[in-house]
């Protein structure tokens, strides 16, 4: 049956245009002839899949492809970073799962199959773990031991955490657009008189109407809250973390299930995160950055350890996996607060336009708008008196964020680049900044870098690191 997903797969990126075609196109019907190239296209992929074979030539992965242009492609087993299974619904039911095996750099993976038998691919990800590691690595190799399992009040309190359900309605709202865009309006419209004829007809005053706006946010969030949550139940029911020897392995899905894992020596960096939210379910997360071509299929990648846990079992964990950092026992170093007024001024000039706008509109009632400035220094203020870095012979971590908090750090050995740079308010101000680079920066994780340090301390720090990074060999 592996004709079918790859069907499936080619039919994705044209059944939308199609239904467009079919419920909205004008004139004749012998606009479906695009039909003719999809079918083409279906064909030439079928043709290109059945001629792909794969097979195990010692310690490399032996791939050959096509028929009339061939391609052979050898990959060692040592090269590969990350095995990634995603099970479909419909993979479900066959038994099958698509495999990615992913290397260092990128943008695509070193080899994908599209269909295998489930068991041939965990056969494949273990003969790609067994022959990429070291002898010594395999006879210490024990039982998958797990580290991390989500309940469902778990998965629930992380649906509401996420904003998940806001990209849902945006997407659907999006494609809604897209089809029919004069629909939308109307519907709009018609809403909107509803509302207005409904609320004339009452004599409703200020507050009613002060009532039925706090009604429909309290609505809205609702739904979206509830969108949030059906979207992580989707995502992350039965979410597993194991360990079999230095090897990490997620698993998670409801109607489609993702199996990834990597080596635990692949992680570059590591950022711990405290939401609005997450402190009020007294909750963090736990996310890494491997070093893995990513695309924009994220979710295939190994990158959260902990969607969502405890503080206490975040500690844990990077304690049990960076065993040798001292987490707990970090001394951290705080930066100089009286730079919080720096953290403000980008907020100041966007205000200050929409104060002038919100002026010229409504007259002196939209000066009101700058009452947000005195919030936005205290909520600086308070940042910039929890900014701090710490670091010793293992790890330099950094953490910010006062009421949405985030901790980033990385071991020394997988520090690949330092770079020291002066504003022109650093160097009114006496300032440094210094960036800290690793092979596998996420594309949503915060920076690794230490803001507004003095500036004989940054020289401090630069010299020390640099001398630590001359001796030590990268650790890949």
């Amino acid at each position: 049956m592996s004709w079918l997903f790859v069907l499936l797969q080619q039919l994705k990126q044209f059944i939308l245009p199609l239904i467009v075609l079919l419920m909205f196109g004008r004139g004749d019907r012998n606009e479906l002839w695009p039909l003719i190239g999809v079918a083409a296209l279906v064909v030439l992929s079928l043709w290109q899949y059945f001629t792909y074979r794969y097979g195990v030539a010692g310690d490399r992965l032996v791939i050959r492809s096509g028929l009339f242009e061939r391609s052979l492609r050898v990959i060692p087993f040592a090269r590969i970073h990350n095995v990634a299974l995603q099970q479909s619904a419909l993979h479900r039911v066959f038994g099958v799962a698509e495999v990615r095996l992913e290397s260092a750099g990128g943008s695509k993976p070193e080899a994908q199959m599209r269909v295998l038998r489930l068991d041939d691919a965990l056969a494949l990800e273990a003969l790609v773990r067994h022959r990429g590691a070291t002898d010594s690595a395999i006879a210490n190799e024990t039982e998958s031991a797990t580290l991390l399992a989500l309940s469902f009040g778990d998965v629930v309190r992380l649906g509401l955490v996420s904003n998940r359900g806001l990209v849902v309605v945006a997407a659907a709202f999006a494609t809604l657009v897209q089809i029919s865009q004069r629909t939308v309006l109307d519907a709009f419209r018609s809403v909107g008189t509803w509302l207005f004829g409904f609320a004339g007809e009452h004599q409703f005053g200020l507050l009613h109407y002060a009532i039925s706006a706090l009604a429909l946010v309290v609505f809205a969030i609702a739904v979206l809250r509830g969108f949030s949550i059906l979207l992580a139940l989707l995502q992350y029911h039965g979410f597993r973390l194991s360990q079999t020897g230095r090897r990490l392995t997620v698993e998670r899905g409801l109607l489609a299930r993702w199996r990834t894992s990597a080596s635990r020596r692949r992680i570059q960096a590591w950022t711990l995160r405290e939401g609005t939210l997450h402190r009020l379910l007294k909750r963090r997360s736990l996310e890494v950055d491997t070093a893995v071509a990513e695309d924009q299929q994220q979710q295939r990648a190994l990158r959260e350890l902990a969607p969502i846990a405890t503080p206490a079992a975040c500690d844990a964990l990077i304690e049990h996996l960076l065993p040798r950092a001292g987490w707990t026992q970090l001394q951290w170093r705080p930066l100089p607060p009286s730079n919080w007024w720096r953290l403000v001024l980008p907020v100041v000039a966007p205000v200050c336009a929409i104060a002038i706008a919100a002026w010229w509109r409504l007259g002196p009632w939209g000066l009101l708008v700058l009452a947000w400035l005195p919030w936005a220094a205290f909520v600086a203020y308070r940042r910039a008196q929890r900014m701090a870095y710490a670091t010793n012979a293992v790890v330099i971590a950094v953490r910010e964020g006062w009421w949405t908090r985030h901790w980033r750090f990385a071991e020394l050995d997988k520090l690949q680049a330092l770079q020291l740079t002066r504003s022109p308010l650093d160097r009114r101000c006496g300032t440094a900044t210094l960036h800290l680079d690793t092979a596998g920066s996420g594309a949503v994780a915060p920076p690794l870098r230490v803001r507004f340090l003095p500036h004989q301390d940054a020289l401090a720090l630069y010299a020390s690191l640099s001398r630590t990074l001359a001796r030590r060999p990268l650790r890949w």
